[in-house]
Parts: structure tokens; C-alpha cells; sequence
């Protein structure tokens, strides 16, 4: 077994077990993980996937310098003019694995040069491959969270934020 798969798998796990932990397990796991102490201000919500966020990093890799970059970028124009414009979709690049749970099944699919690779066959599209996981017709893109099924701009709800309160954000991928 691979060190990545290994990773994988024991993040996995670690993952499942975060919601039986209790509040200062939590804050244990966030000291271990981010190497400083919680804000007391910080929801059990906010604390499992601030752990499980970090988890994944540790064990399968964080954001590229390019993504971290434009993060901040989008952060900044929010905090400048209340709205953040995100750019569009990149496209996919060969070798990039999409990872997605559908009811408590994971489902893997490879990027290629010319498709995609889904259970040892060749798919020319996303889509296809969501139809045969779920039955339905899904936009693929969509159902891997390559694009986000919201309008690209956002507007803060709140009249007067404070700095530093959570922004609702949408999954990404590469």
C-alpha cells in the first residue's frame, strides 16, 4: 500500500470519528493540529471542520502558492467593496483525481487527456459518469464541485461584519 493511500485512509478515518468527539477533545485536536490555542469564541460546528480541514491538509497536501494567492486576492476585494467576483472554473489537468460522497459511498474519477477514468473505463464526460452514480441527470461538473452551483458573486448579508467572522464559501476544485 502506497504512503498517499495510507494517508488516505487513516485521514479517513480520523475524519469519521470528529463528530463523536466532544468540545475539548476538539480544541485538543486543534491545538495538535494548528499548533496554538482555539478561540473560546468558536462553534463545535466551526471546530470539526477547521480540524477536518486541516486534517486533509496534513495528510494529503494544502493549497498551491497559485491558489493561496488568489484566495487572499478574493479576500481582499470582499473586504474592500463587500462583494467578491470569483474567477472561472480552471480547467481540470491530467492525473487530478475528483473525490466525491454519495450516500456513504466515495466515488473516484481520474482526469485524462481525453476524458475521464471511472472503475476501469473510459467516460468522454463528467456528466456520464454522475448519471451512472446517481441514476439521475446531474450536471458533472456540479456534482463533483468543479463548479459551483451559485452566482459567482457574493454580497456580505451582514450590515456592519466584524473582521475575521466566517464568509460563506463554496467547494472548489482544482
Amino acid at each position: 500500500m502506497s504512503r498517499v493511500i495510507q494517508n488516505a485512509t487513516a485521514c479517513r478515518e480520523a475524519l469519521s470519528r470528529l463528530p463523536e468527539l466532544n468540545l475539548g477533545e476538539l480544541r485538543q485536536q486543534w491545538r495538535i493540529l494548528y499548533k496554538t490555542e482555539a478561540s473560546p469564541h468558536l462553534s463545535r460546528e466551526l471546530l470539526v471542520r477547521a480540524v477536518a480541514y486541516r486534517m486533509q491538509e496534513v495528510a494529503l497536501g494544502g493549497l498551491g502558492p497559485g491558489q493561496q494567492r488568489q484566495l487572499r486576492q478574493i479576500a481582499q476585494q470582499f473586504k474592500e467593496t463587500g462583494a467578491a467576483t470569483t474567477p472561472r472554473c480552471p480547467e481540470l489537468k491530467p492525473g487530478t483525481r475528483l473525490v466525491r460522497e454519495w450516500q456513504g459511498q466515495t466515488y473516484e474519477v481520474l482526469v485524462l487527456d481525453d476524458g475521464f477514468s471511472w472503475q476501469g473505463t473510459h467516460h468522454r464526460s463528467l456528466s456520464a459518469i454522475a448519471r451512472k452514480i446517481t441514476g439521475t441527470a446531474w450536471s458533472g461538473p456540479l456534482f463533483f464541485g468543479v463548479k459551483p452551483n451559485r452566482p459567482a458573486t457574493r454580497r456580505s448579508s451582514q450590515v456592519s461584519g466584524s473582521p475575521g467572522a466566517p464568509v460563506e464559501s463554496s467547494n472548489a476544485a482544482e
